[in-house]
């Protein structure tokens, strides 16, 4: 047999360990073979206090990746669902329909009306809101405000917040008359700073964090109740809403082991620090 012919006979091997090599490579994750990530999805007022834990529990707990994106609680419905995600971050309760996930509530929030700080008015009740929502009242003078037209800032389809206002209002989502439609607490918060005519809808939590780092908006009492983390946690306001992970099925062992880190007294001191009120345990 020539040299030729030897490496003519051998060469399907070689080639076969070429490409097992290739695929052996391929499979090795860049952070190490035993990296197990845990993915979060949704509410953009929940991601923030999840992206806190999230870099508390990986400094304990460095075999761990957690990833938190946002989208609105719809988001994390759909991908809690689907499987895209270990949990939906949601900032509702869930509807019916939604049976087939479970909830793990990790604190409580209420959602407040803001206005530019400049604006005097000092509080709203259940009727001027809807009134000004749905375009009934145009003028600020009306609710002892300045001569100035209410520019009308509200959430988009699909995010929570949205949910929970047309709760309290009983109104549907084709009656509210918005000038602005936004997504994120930030977006809402940068609408209003922006503009001293505007009103928006936001989470105390996210507002007052704002407010007192020094972000010119006011958050408006409601019903006669101040919007605080402490009528909140007393049942006083008359806007609130859990927030929450939602699941599917059995979650894997590292997200089990992260939802166990997020209902526990280890992050109370955070949700504190977001001006949210923790679970009772």
């Amino acid at each position: 047999m020539t040299a030729g012919q030897l490496f003519k006979n051998h060469f399907p091997l070689r080639l076969c360990h070429s490409a097992l090599f290739v695929l052996l490579l391929a499979g090795c994750s860049k952070e190490g073979d035993h990296t197990k990530t845990v993915t979060l999805t949704g509410s953009s007022t929940v991601a923030p206090l999840v992206a806190d834990a999230a870099k508390r529990y990986e400094e304990t707990h460095p075999e761990v990746r957690i990833e938190v994106q946002t989208g609105g609680s719809s988001r994390g419905i759909a991908d809690a669902l689907s499987g895209l995600a270990d949990f939906g971050m949601v900032s509702r309760n869930l509807k019916p329909e939604e049976s087939a996930l479970q909830a793990h509530r990790i604190a409580i929030d209420g959602v407040c009306l803001i206005v530019h700080k400049d604006n005097s008015v000092p509080a709203l009740n259940r009727q001027q809101i809807i009134d000004i929502y749905t375009g009934k009242i145009e003028n600020w003078s009306a609710v002892g405000g300045p001569e100035a037209e209410i520019v009308v800032a509200s959430k988009a389809e699909g995010r929570a917040t949205l949910e929970v206002f047309l709760g309290y209002t009983r109104l549907d989502s084709a009656d509210i008359k918005a000038d602005v439609v936004v997504g994120e607490n930030q977006q809402a918060i940068k609408t209003v700073a922006g503009n001293p005519q505007a009103i928006g809808y936001v989470s105390i939590g996210a507002a007052a964090s704002e407010a007192a780092s020094g972000t010119p908006i006011k958050l408006l009492a409601c019903d006669g109740v101040a919007p605080t983390s402490e009528a909140v946690a007393k049942g006083l306001f008359p806007i609130t809403r859990p927030l929450q992970l939602v699941s599917k099925g059995v979650p894997s062992p590292a997200a089990q082991a992260f939802l166990a880190f997020l209902t526990s007294s280890k992050i109370t001191d955070l949700i504190e620090a977001h001006l949210y009120v923790p679970v009772a345990r």
